[in-house]
């Protein structure tokens, strides 16, 4: 297939990028880490020993940075429906989160456990038609908020990517009944002319 001028244009941009030639550099699978790094520096989210869940998790940069920031104590627990090539310290499960048998598998793997930290960068498959995938990615959005309160911990924190759109009001209002303090954050490395940010729900009620 001919490639089109978008996915050109796309593609230029993606290579002159300075978080992707800093991702190439690093070690890093892909220029989301930053966007984590640039949270976490903020927020103090990860702490050594602690237990953490990721989301959406393939290519793997958010598990990277997770993994590192724990220090070797701890544990991290990612899940995608895409595999994933291993990361050392980091428990994989390759599953459609939408499916009940994927959650009871990352269910099982916790081990009636509680969570410190769920981390969601998950997006649906793009179809370009905006309220299908505006649709696709609050449900996900939604999936992973019932997952944090049936697992987090009591003060535990949540990082979940959203698209400014329809829903979005309902979605903070629902984060704001569960956790004392909902912020948004809008890292550096992610594009200006993208509707996504990051919503963070901080001390699980």
């Amino acid at each position: 297939m001919k490639p089109t001028k978008t996915s050109k244009a796309w593609m230029q941009e993606h290579l002159n990028d300075p978080y992707v030639k800093l991702a190439q550099k690093e070690g890093y699978r892909a220029r989301a880490a930053y966007k984590l790094l640039e949270i976490d520096d903020k927020d103090k989210l990860i702490k050594p020993g602690m237990t953490i869940v990721d989301l959406g998790s393939t290519p793997g940069s958010w598990s990277q940075v997770a993994v590192q920031r724990l220090k070797g104590q701890g544990r991290v627990i990612a899940l995608d429906i895409l595999d994933m090539h291993p990361i050392a310290g980091v428990e994989f499960i390759q599953g459609d989160f939408r499916e009940a048998s994927v959650l009871r598998q990352l269910e099982a793997a916790l081990n009636k456990s509680q969570v410190d930290l769920v981390i969601a960068d998950m997006a649906p498959n793009i179809t370009g038609i905006k309220d299908v995938d505006q649709a696709g990615a609050a449900y996900l959005t939604e999936l992973a908020l019932a997952f944090s309160k049936d697992w987090l911990k009591p003060n535990g924190n949540f990082l979940v990517k959203v698209f400014v759109g329809a829903g979005f009001d309902e979605l903070v209002k629902d984060m704001r009944q569960m956790f004392d303090k909902v912020v948004t954050r809008k890292p550096k490395a992610s594009r200006d002319r993208s509707s996504e940010v990051y919503l963070l729900g901080l001390g699980k009620k």
